[in-house]
């Protein structure tokens, strides 16, 4: 039987592919998980550290979708989406840098929205509806799935972000591709666009007449190919090497790929969540007490989450325990002071320039390295120094970090957005208008 999906909140009911991608968020407002995690076999850790990126991430994802996509498609589908690599860079002994930004919009998000445009294209091929894709930012996300969905036929993408709380070049890659991309500038956070987003999936009727799907971690097609950095990751180590994997969490979907990974069998040392001020996580894995609240602006945007979706997710994983979750996560948080030193810290040390998200990443690497020296940390640094321009210049100055022409060239593009506020009538209203 081909792969079946859940969501947390029924777990005895299922739903096919096709229905966990293109619907996204289930009634019950839970999240879709795979009913079955496959543990990969010898077939696979015989040749994993010699086939190419693309293939690699095809054995992973093949066992997990289970025959719910055909072999063929689904090889291609991987290999047309991971087209890029995710180098390991060493910085100091037996600490790493992972780089997640060399994808076409420079940021981690670009593994989980080529796969999911893809994967929705193939899943939509006989429907002759257009589908509306709807996402919400906090940055990156926005970028990648434009970047992504641009002038694919039959899709409609509405990008939903916080008005000033992203960086000038991560706007403009949301604003100024135009074509059959809409971008809503909300008066509000990212946990009001979130819930703007989940308030159009939850109206059911709406959803199913504008075709609705989310391009947000919430969805079960963006996750899944984040699991394959993981393995990628950790086959650049020395063999028999088990790493500590340090992870800028946000909304917490690249830490939930990597616990993903380890169900399959990667072998992990421990977890971090590494956080700014909005530190929901890390107080629960310290207290055993979740409490969402509204979230506070910082220098790592992407990061600035009150009520993180994924949570329901990594709850499922540990069932709901508490104690089971803190034996393989340790939370840290840091603010934007200790942030902007962490990046003149590196620069200082190793000249290696690292942005705001993952310099929170490597200040809670440093941190787990007091009590665990010979621990080997592989910090994910989820996106391009130059994507956070104004705060890499007030630290390492004019000219210290290089643009990509990729970003330069968006500088004088013009951008075009629509003013929204956090309202839900008014957004689900606009939404119906279809305009």
């Amino acid at each position: 039987m081909a792969q079946r999906f859940y969501s947390t909140n029924s777990p005895g009911t299922y739903v096919d592919l096709k229905e966990a991608v293109l619907r996204s968020l289930p009634p019950d407002n839970g999240l879709y998980m795979p009913e079955r995690v496959p543990k990969l076999g010898d077939e696979f850790w015989n040749h994993w550290r010699d086939w190419p990126f693309a293939e690699l991430g095809y054995r992973i994802v093949s066992p997990l979708l289970d025959g719910a996509v055909p072999e063929e498609v689904l090889r291609s589908m991987v290999e047309d989406a991971i087209n890029f690599d995710a180098p390991l860079v060493p910085l100091e002994e037996n600490e790493y840098v992972l780089e997640l930004f060399h994808g076409p919009t420079l940021a981690f998000k670009d593994f989980g929205a080529r796969f999911m445009a893809r994967l929705m294209g193939w899943l939509t091929r006989d429907d002759g509806r257009e589908l509306t894709v709807l996402v919400a930012t906090s940055g990156d996300t926005g970028g990648a799935v434009a970047s992504a969905f641009h002038d694919v036929p039959g899709t409609r993408v509405v990008i939903l972000y916080p008005r000033g709380k992203v960086s000038g070049l991560q706007e403009k890659q949301l604003t100024t591709l135009g074509g059959n991309i809409t971008a809503l500038e909300v008066e509000g956070t990212f946990d009001d666009c979130q819930r703007l987003v989940k308030a159009a999936f939850l109206d059911r009727e709406l959803s199913e007449r504008l075709n609705l799907t989310s391009a947000n971690s919430i969805n079960i097609a963006r996750l899944i190919p984040q699991s394959f950095y993981y393995f990628h990751a950790a086959r650049q180590l020395p063999e028999g090497t088990v790493p500590v994997f340090v992870v800028p969490s946000g909304n917490f979907g690249n830490l939930t790929a990597g616990l993903l990974a380890e169900r399959m069998g990667l072998p992990v040392r421990h977890f971090i969540a590494a956080t700014n001020r909005n530190d929901v996580v890390p107080s629960y894995l310290a207290s055993g007490e979740y409490q969402p609240r509204p979230s506070v602006p910082t220098i790592s945007n992407a990061m600035d989450v009150g009520a993180p979706s994924n949570f329901a997710r990594m709850q499922e994983i540990y069932g709901k325990e508490w104690k089971r979750m803190t034996e393989r996560i340790a939370g840290y948080a840091f603010d934007d002071e200790q942030t902007r030193a962490g990046i003149r810290e590196l620069q200082a040390a190793c000249g290696y320039q690292m942005d705001p998200h993952g310099a929170v990443g490597f200040l809670a690497a440093e941190e787990w390295r007091v009590l665990h020296p010979e621990d080997v940390a592989v910090v994910l640094e989820t996106a391009h120094p130059a994507k956070f321009l104004d705060v890499m210049v007030e630290e390492l100055g004019e000219g210290a970090v290089e643009i990509p022409e990729r970003l330069a060239c968006l500088a004088h593009r013009e951008k075009v957005a629509i003013a929204m506020e956090a309202d839900e009538e008014k957004f689900l209203g606009w939404l119906q208008q279809g305009d």
